[in-house]
C-alpha cells in the first residue's frame, strides 16, 4: 500500500483497533487518526508504549481524537479535520452478555454510529477530486455472529443469509446492511469483513480466553456456560490485521470477505487447553482444571460459528499464520508477563 496516506481508525483504543494501529505504526508511514470514546474496555497503553519506543518520528504520524461516533457533529468534524483516504471502522459495542442487559448502547454505537460515519464519509467523498476518490475506501469490520448459529456441520461464507440472534449481532447485522446500502445507492467505496472470534495479547478480560486466563492465574472459579460444548472458530488477532490490511489494499469495493482462523474449539476445550498449559508452566497443588464450573447457559446462546475463508484465500492469497496451540501459548505467556496491566484494567 502507498505511504504517507491519511488513515482514520474508529475504535482504535479497542483490542483489534489497537493491534491495527500498532501494525501500521511499525510497518508503514501512514498518518494515523484514532477516533475512540474511551469506553470501559478501551486502553491506549499498548499504542502509547509503542510510540514511546519508536521515537518522535512515529509520534508525529499519530493523533488520538476522543469522540463518540453516535454524535453526528463529532463525526462530521473529525472527517473534515482528518480528510482520510482510508477509513477502518472498528468502533462498536461487542460483548454479547452486555447487549442482553443494555441493548440501547449497542443500537446507538453500532447502528447510529455507523450511519453517522457513512453519511459524513459520503459528504466528504463527493467533494474530493476524482484521483482521491479512486483511492478512497471505507472498510467496515464486522462479525460472523450476524449469520446466526450453525449446526454440527457447515460453514459461514459470503453468501450466508443473515440470521442474528442477540442484540449485539442484530446491531452489527444492521450496520452491515447500512454499509451495503451506501455502496449500492450512493457508490461509496465500501468493503465489509466478517471475522470469527479473535484472541491475543491486550484483549479486555471480559472475553472468553482472557477471562479464563485471568481467573485461572488468580485461582478463581472459571465459569463455563451450559455444558461447554458451544463451538467457536478462533482467529489470532495478528492474522486478522494482516487480512484487513490486504483487503484494504487489494479488495474490491462492494464485496464481503469472511475471515476465519480454521481453529474450531468448544468452549470447554479452550478452557482445558489453558489450564493444561498453566499446569505445565505454573503448577499448583490442584490442577487448574479443578477451577472450571458450569453455570446456567446464556439466553440465545449460539451453538457454533465456523467460517469458510476460501474466497479471501483464493482472491487475495491470505491464510492465517498462527495455529491455535501456538497462538494460545503466546497469549497466555503475555498475560502472565503483564499481570499488572491485567489486574489494573
Amino acid at each position: 500500500m502507498e505511504n504517507n496516506i491519511k488513515v482514520l481508525i474508529t475504535g482504535g483504543a479497542g483490542f483489534i483497533g489497537g493491534a491495527l494501529i500498532r501494525k501500521l505504526l511499525k510497518e508503514s508511514n501512514y498518518n494515523i487518526f484514532n477516533l475512540d470514546n474511551l469506553s470501559y474496555s478501551s486502553d491506549l497503553k499498548s499504542i502509547d508504549s509503542l510510540i514511546q519506543s519508536l521515537g518522535k518520528n512515529t509520534q508525529k504520524r499519530y493523533k488520538f481524537i476522543k469522540g463518540d461516533i453516535s454524535n453526528k457533529e463529532t463525526v462530521e468534524n473529525v472527517i473534515q479535520e482528518t480528510k482520510p483516504e482510508l477509513i477502518f471502522h472498528l468502533a462498536a459495542e461487542t460483548h454479547v452478555d452486555k447487549s442482553i442487559i443494555y441493548p440501547e448502547n449497542f443500537i446507538l454505537s453500532n447502528i447510529l454510529g455507523t450511519f453517522n460515519l457513512l453519511e459524513s464519509s459520503l459528504n466528504y467523498y463527493k467533494k474530493i477530486d476524482p484521483e482521491k476518490q479512486k483511492k478512497f475506501k471505507f472498510i467496515h469490520i464486522s462479525t460472523d455472529e450476524v449469520f446466526g448459529s450453525l449446526p454440527q456441520n457447515g460453514f459461514f461464507n459470503e453468501n450466508t443469509k443473515y440470521d442474528p440472534r442477540s442484540p449485539y449481532s442484530a446491531s452489527k447485522a444492521s450496520s452491515d446492511h447500512l454499509v451495503k446500502a451506501w455502496f449500492h445507492t450512493y457508490d461509496l467505496p465500501c468493503i465489509i469483513t466478517n471475522c470469527s472470534n479473535n484472541y491475543g495479547p491486550w484483549q479486555y478480560p471480559e472475553k472468553l480466553i482472557p477471562n479464563i486466563i485471568s481467573k485461572a492465574i488468580q485461582q478463581k472459579n472459571i465459569s463455563i456456560y451450559g455444558s461447554g460444548k458451544n463451538i467457536r472458530d478462533w482467529l489470532y488477532v495478528e492474522d486478522h490485521i494482516d487480512a484487513i490490511l490486504l483487503i484494504a489494499d487489494k479488495g474490491l469495493p462492494g464485496k464481503n470477505y469472511c475471515i476465519g482462523g480454521n481453529n474450531e474449539k468448544t468452549n470447554l476445550d479452550v478452557a482445558e487447553k489453558i489450564c493444561n498449559y498453566l499446569d505445565e508452566i505454573n503448577p499448583q497443588i490442584n490442577s487448574h482444571k479443578s477451577l472450571i464450573k458450569f453455570v446456567k447457559d446464556r439466553a440465545g446462546h449460539d451453538f457454533r460459528y465456523a467460517i469458510d475463508a476460501s474466497l479471501i484465500k483464493q482472491e487475495l492469497n491470505w491464510s492465517p499464520k498462527h495455529n491455535f496451540e501456538d497462538g494460545l501459548k503466546n497469549t497466555i505467556d503475555w498475560y502472565l508477563n503483564n499481570k499488572s496491566w491485567l489486574y489494573k484494567i
